[in-house]
């Protein structure tokens, strides 16, 4: 195993881990990437098998050639044979034009077959040909047409019983399997469960500017003990979610417990109706993400109103200066002769003094922003809590609005 390069391959494809199993996985798609080999990827939903093969690709001859991914189970069954293989012109409704297919378009190059079990029973036996000589015939064609591709496969099915259930071609499954890859699943990476969660809540402090999530003991030890059956992206996805809802930085085993799945064999994330801090409940990625929106766009909406009054309030204390100037000038041009008020003296004079030393100079909206956060820091004596109460907005809004003005020196 040559350490240096299975470092250079985790670094270019960002792949954080130290399991032996991984590093075992890496190792083979390095070596056998300099072949023609076809490779066949298994390991659960979520493990990132997606990886592999361009590792394959960027190590192969063919590395200046195109590289091209396709996920065989989002692909409807009634055009799955056109996008792989092409069409001729009027070959189904539809087709009025000529079209190549992706094997076409990577000719030369590596193409991935993703989910490959899903593929219908008679695009595997086109498959199988393109596997055994190269040739694909395009549908509404009788020629005969030539590719040069490397095919890497990969599945979460286990193809041994999807052969047996007749699912799957018995020798599709021998021609891909000449090279078999197995992605390990999270819970068997041990340590590599913390380092990613680390890597996952750095990168989502850095995208929303907030402070960064840590775990404390009890809950570094519940989450390796999780059993992880959506692997990698479940926790992905529930780390993301703890960054914007935990109640605190520090992610307790409490807390953790809150957004773990009650049911442990499930890979969705957890409802949180039960929550203890009577948060709402939150089924899925996209109402969390469209809370945070509603949240940011009433923070932006508040900002917007309490500018609007500051600016409102700054014209008319120039309007009432201009208007005293005016005055002043009307008084001189009636009396000409200058008048010095005494000391104790109740002139307009006076109040012309008084006004002019309050004159302030116009603001930017973000000059008085700024003020205003500075103010209420100082009025709190830098409690944030108390000064976002204060401004009328989130935490997390004066947080980001602290590090954006500088203000945190």
């Amino acid at each position: 195993m040559d350490v240096d390069q299975l470092q250079r391959m985790k670094l270019q494809f960002q792949i954080i881990g130290k399991s032996v199993d991984l590093d075992r996985a890496i190792d083979t798609a390095i070596q056998v990437a300099h072949t023609d080999l076809s490779v066949l990827i298994t390991g659960e939903s979520g493990v990132g098998k997606e990886n592999i093969p361009r590792i394959i690709h960027v190590n192969s001859p063919r590395k200046s050639k195109k590289y091209i991914a396709v996920n065989c189970g989002a692909i409807p069954e009634g055009t799955i044979d056109s996008e792989l293989f092409g069409h001729e012109k009027g070959a189904f409704t539809g087709a009025i034009n000529e079209r190549d297919g992706y094997f076409a378009e990577a000719d030369g190059g590596t193409i991935f077959l993703d989910e490959v079990a899903e593929l219908p029973i008679a695009t595997q036996a086109r498959l199988l040909r393109v596997l055994e000589n190269g040739e694909y015939i395009k549908v509404g064609s009788s020629k005969v047409e030539k590719t040069d591709v490397r095919i890497v496969a990969a599945t979460n099915v286990n193809l041994v019983e999807a052969v047996e259930q007749g699912r799957f071609r018995s020798d599709l499954y021998y021609r891909l399997n000449t090279i078999p890859i197995r992605i390990p699943t999270l819970r068997e990476r041990g340590k590599d469960i913390l380092l990613l969660f680390k890597k996952f809540a750095m990168d989502c402090s850095k995208k929303y500017q907030m402070p960064l999530l840590e775990l404390d003991g009890d809950a570094s030890e519940m989450l390796m003990a999780y059993s992880w059956p959506g692997n990698v992206r479940q926790l992905k996805n529930i780390t993301e979610q703890m960054s914007i809802m935990s109640p605190s930085r520090v992610v307790t085993a409490s807390i953790l417990r809150d957004f773990l799945p009650a049911d442990p064999n499930s890979g969705n994330l957890p409802a949180l109706a039960g929550r203890k801090d009577g948060g709402a409940s939150f089924e899925n990625e996209r109402e969390i993400l469209y809370k945070v929106l509603f949240e940011l766009r009433r923070d932006v909406t508040d900002l917007k109103a309490q500018m609007a009054n500051i600016l409102q309030t700054s014209v008319d204390s120039q309007q009432h200066v201009q208007k005293i100037v005016s005055q002043q000038e009307s008084v001189s041009q009636q009396e000409p002769q200058r008048v010095v008020p005494s000391s104790n003296s109740n002139s307009r004079f006076d109040d012309i003094q008084e006004t002019e030393e309050y004159v302030e100079e116009s603001y930017t909206l973000a000059q008085a922003e700024k003020l205003m956060i500075e103010r209420a820091l100082a009025k709190y004596n830098g409690r944030r809590k108390d000064a976002a109460a204060e401004l009328n907005i989130s935490e997390r809004t004066l947080y980001r609005k602290i590090k954006e003005y500088n203000l945190d020196k």
